[in-house]
């Protein structure tokens, strides 16, 4: 079943939601990234996230989350926009951890919880918008439900999931985010809230073959879905030409010091793993072009 995303509204507009299927693009990017299952599954979890925060936004508007939890994978980065593309990475993709004491991946264990979640907005203002919040649990889909709630003012809910199979691939994975809107009534978050913690894990979901939509209908039976896109992809925003003008900025002395010492240069892209090599005639053209 391809990836898509939805947004939606339900209670007469007090409540909006998101949900999404993203086992293609975590799939890409545990092959491009080579990850063990507990790194695919931090990675897997904020690149999902980060698709559905970026369906919040218009136009060339983009964000960056940023996961520092002091753990050993390091941080996790996940880049999106408006335009349902996402790219990421982890700092240490071979990490690895035996199963937690419920017998899950130990996502908390890998990334830490002493540290903090940021998320930067590039709104096409002057300055780009920041918040961040202290990890709470290191298991993320808390964590954004936090962040939501202390920087943005939004309660939610935040669900994420990844299921790695026996032989390491990406089985399932995908999340959703519930918002509550001002008028709801207190009569109606207790209800929302029971029908939310009744829910199995949204991989166990998928994993059955539920649809997003079905999976909100059980949460919200007035569910309306506004939008359903199947465009949803990895999309890095690296090119030779990008690397090119990298190199150039470096300015002459340097290229020439690269040049004597190395013979070539060869620059990875973090967000793709692509590799870009650049011989030592490529290098003399571009320090004759300075």
């Amino acid at each position: 079943m391809q990836d898509y995303l939805i947004r939606a509204t339900a209670l007469e507009g007090k409540v909006r939601a998101f949900a999404v299927r993203t086992r293609t693009i975590v799939e890409e990017l545990r092959v491009r990234h080579q990850t063990t299952p507990t790194a695919t599954a931090a990675l897997g979890r904020t690149a999902t996230a980060a698709l559905m925060m970026g369906a919040m936004l218009k136009g060339e508007e983009k964000l960056t989350v940023q996961v520092k939890g002091g753990g050993p994978i390091g941080q996790v980065v996940a880049d999106a926009n408006a335009h349902g593309e996402v790219r990421g990475y982890v700092d240490h993709p071979s990490v690895d951890l035996p199963l937690n004491g419920i017998g899950k991946l130990d996502v908390a264990g890998a990334v830490g919880t002493e540290g903090f979640l940021y998320v930067t907005k590039d709104l096409g203002l002057k300055e780009p918008y920041r918040g961040s919040i202290p990890i709470v649990s290191g298991e993320l889909g808390e964590d954004f439900t936090y962040y939501f709630a202390q920087s943005e003012q939004t309660p939610s809910a935040v669900a994420l999931g990844v299921l790695v199979d026996v032989d390491y691939t990406v089985k399932t994975a995908g999340g959703f985010i519930i918002q509550l809107l001002p008028g709801l009534s207190d009569a109606e978050i207790v209800k929302l809230e029971k029908q939310l913690s009744g829910l199995p894990p949204i991989t166990s979901l998928l994993e059955r073959g539920e649809s997003l939509e079905s999976i909100l209908q059980t949460l919200l039976p007035d569910v309306q879905v506004l939008e359903r896109r199947d465009d949803i992809r990895f999309q890095c925003k690296c090119s030779r030409e990008r690397v090119e003008q990298t190199l150039i900025s470096l300015g002459k002395s340097e290229l020439e010091q690269l040049l004597a010492e190395d013979g070539q240069a060869e620059v990875s892209c973090h967000f793709c793993n692509e590799t870009y090599r650049f011989a030592g005639n490529d290098l003399t053209a571009l320090i004759e072009s300075l």
